[in-house]
């Protein structure tokens, strides 16, 4: 069995917007990653304490950001076990407001395709407000389906 498609190298040219997707989160969400994740750290959901640390106000969690981010490449490629290799660099915090939360918007592009390795480096935009939030996103994936038991 195998999960996912074949994506043939040659069908993939730097630039190609292959994924996107908008993300909205609200305290609730905060407050729900914090309780699967462990990271009950309190500036994520107490505004006095984001404040008392010279914070702008609640943050999204980093880790939260990061894995909204690269979704719309599991969902495209069609296997989490696909992504071989995926880094950031958080340049930017991601503030929720209490009433109106927060939208990430994700943008994934082709930058590179490695036809004899059988890979393709997808480049993520990530912004929230206009301003970008994670640098150097990067995801690398596997053009052929993984082997799955």
């Amino acid at each position: 069995m195998t999960a996912g498609i074949t994506i043939a190298a040659d069908e993939l040219t730097a630039g190609d917007v292959v994924a996107g997707g908008h993300f909205a989160l609200s305290r609730d969400s905060l407050v729900r990653y914090a309780g699967a994740s462990g990271d009950f750290n309190a500036i994520h959901y107490r505004d006095d304490v984001a404040a008392s640390v010279g914070l702008p106000g609640v943050l999204a969690h980093g880790m939260l950001t990061m894995g909204l981010a690269v979704q719309p490449v599991v969902d495209w490629i069609g296997d989490p076990g696909r992504v071989l290799d995926y880094q950031v660099r958080f340049t930017r915090p991601v503030l929720v407001d209490p009433v109106d939360g927060a939208e990430l918007i994700v943008s994934a592009k082709v930058g590179k395709v490695d036809a004899e390795a059988g890979t393709a480096r997808i480049d993520l935009t990530v912004t929230f407000n206009g301003d970008t939030v994670l640098g150097k996103a990067q995801a690398v994936v596997s053009l052929a389906p993984t082997a799955s038991v």
